[in-house]
């Protein structure tokens, strides 16, 4: 029996997800400390030039071409420092000693760096050529006024906001936040801190996936733990639709879980159960709601996270208008030890990656990959990435790895 029939390969199902997607218009304006992290609603352009006036690249001395003939020594006219320009006249045969970021006088050609010059009694000797513009910063060399800084869709760091403080920006636009339910299903769950019935466990996949979206920027809609019953369960779903982007389930997806899951949803929207080519993380639903979008994950706590980390994070980058993918990209290493594997199904298995004793990086799993031992995330700094016709790993052989991002402390 082929029990890998109807599967769906992982980048055919995030293609009909994200080609469905149209990203949210609604923004605000947010000074520069509450937009960390937030996604620019439009294209940011300069006010002014930057640099803002022609300045020195180097500590040394201001000079013009026609005073160094014949190696002359020029006396010192002045003085120039960031933020306290050289004042008054520059006489014919001096130079100005200047600092780095200072501006330079009118008229002067080129800044001589100290290391090429000496003083002597009879002024400053300069000891190599010198060329008309250098370590001379250009106004507007790095950034013209009126070009664009930052593209929509860019999401702010702390790369990105410094940039925006130096042009004097204080207050920049950015889409709003997603808001997102969240909610659990199924009678076995109970909340930490609670105790366990017979045959119960603890629901740990919507903190994780709550924690998740807050490092996402999401706003959050936490609806709790929804029992196995219709009516309760069609509730939340209305309740959820009627305030969020996205409605986030865990559990409820897997074949052979309960049947009015599947018709509550059809009642309520078009929302297609795919069975993922992936490891771990095959069940997965993903569709339209009245108001929202809908994705539910699988019930395993591994199988939610690997599934929110390379489904559902594309999709609220995707909604949010972000540009740039929010996945690490992958590259080869080789594998320090044996990997067990079983061809069919793409695999995203924990791993280590660490340097070996050659220099040279390697990468170790983390032990035993069951989807129910969420501690691999945490002992983990990357997803093991193989093939899925692949089949065992020999030690030695390249594998493609994938940190983890900032969602598990990458």
């Amino acid at each position: 029996m082929d029990f890998t029939a109807g599967l769906i390969p992982l980048d055919a199902a995030l293609e009909q997800m994200l080609t469905r997607l149209t990203p949210i218009t609604e923004s605000e304006m947010l000074a520069l400390l509450q937009a960390f992290g937030r996604v620019t609603a439009s294209a940011i352009t300069s006010p002014l030039d930057v640099p803002g006036f022609d300045n020195a690249a180097m500590d040394g001395y201001g000079v013009r071409l026609a005073d160094l003939a014949d190696g002359a020594r020029l006396p010192v006219a002045g003085k120039a420092f960031a933020g306290q320009p050289f004042q008054g006249d520059w006489p014919a045969g001096t130079c100005v000693r200047i600092m780095t970021g200072a501006p330079v006088p009118a008229g002067c050609e080129a800044v001589v760096m100290q290391e090429d010059t000496e003083e002597t009694d009879d002024g400053i000797r300069f000891n190599a050529p010198v060329k008309a513009g250098q370590n001379i910063r250009r106004s507007g060399e790095d950034i013209r006024q009126g070009a664009t800084v930052l593209e929509a869709g860019t999401r702010l760091s702390a790369a990105e906001l410094p940039l925006l403080a130096s042009l004097g920006i204080a207050q920049v636009p950015v889409v709003r936040r997603l808001r997102v339910a969240v909610f659990s299903t199924g009678d076995e769950l109970q909340l930490p801190g609670q105790p366990l019935a017979k045959g119960q466990i603890y629901d740990t996949n919507r903190l994780a996936v709550h924690l998740m979206l807050e490092q996402l920027g999401c706003e959050v809609i936490n609806l709790g733990i929804v029992r196995d019953d219709p009516q309760a369960l069609r509730d939340t779903f209305l309740r959820a639709d009627a305030q969020a982007d996205l409605v986030l389930s865990s559990g409820g997806v897997s074949v052979g879980e309960a049947d009015y899951t599947k018709q509550i949803l059809d009642e309520l929207g078009e929302i297609g159960f795919w069975k993922l080519a992936i490891k771990p993380g095959k069940p997965f639903a993903f569709g339209r709601l009245q108001h929202s979008w809908f994705c539910g994950l699988p019930g395993n706590p591994v199988s939610a996270a690997a599934t929110f980390y390379q489904l559902v994070q594309p999709l609220l980058a995707k909604l949010s208008g972000q540009r740039a993918t929010p996945l690490p990209p992958t590259f080869k290493v080789r594998a320090a030890q044996k990997l067990k594997k079983s061809p069919g199904r793409l695999d995203f298995q924990r791993g280590i990656l660490r340097t070996a004793q050659d220099g040279q990086l390697e990468v170790v799993c983390t032990g035993h990959q069951g989807s129910h031992i969420f501690s691999s995330f945490s002992q983990g700094n990357c997803f093991i990435v193989l093939e899925r016709e692949r089949g065992s790993v020999e030690p030695g052989e390249w594998v493609d790895v994938q940190p983890f991002n900032h969602l598990f402390g990458g």
